[in-house]
């Protein structure tokens, strides 16, 4: 299995460092641009839910992101202190409704929900565990 480790602060500036860990890790790993663009947009739509919903404080904080693979299925987890938040619990947005009728939230979840083949949480020592899995042929 190989294994990469990340580390960032709670700040929307740091999405930026993700982007190009991710092309890094891409071309180390033999990815796809298609896989890449998907997993930045997975790791965006879970970081900014941390970044901005994850803490009740105005303290700087580390999320540990952990990616491994092991032939065709990449994992990546994602490990924060913040709140408790189980975002396999929250049920899908009714997508049929207009932009309008639509409340406001749940599409990023949704979005990694649809990306990933398995979303996965965890609460463990007062952390956040957020597990996604994808199998990289189809």
């Amino acid at each position: 299995m190989k294994f990469k480790r990340l580390l960032v602060d709670n700040q929307m500036s740091d999405l930026a460092r993700v982007v190009a860990f991710l092309e890094e890790l891409g071309e180390e790993w033999e990815l796809s641009v298609q896989q890449i663009l998907s997993l930045n947009l997975v790791l965006e739509e879970a970081l900014t839910n941390i970044f901005l919903y994850g803490y009740d404080d105005n303290d700087q904080h580390s999320i540990e992101i952990n990616f491994g693979i092991e032939g065709d299925q990449l994992t990546i987890s994602l490990i924060d202190d913040g709140q408790p938040y189980d975002p396999t619990l929250k049920a899908d947005p009714d997508i049929t409704l207009t932009g309008e009728e639509r409340p406001i939230g749940g599409l990023g979840i949704f979005l990694i929900k649809k990306i990933m083949d398995k979303v996965e949480y965890e609460r463990k020592t007062n952390k956040n565990i957020l597990i996604l899995t994808k199998n990289l042929k189809p």
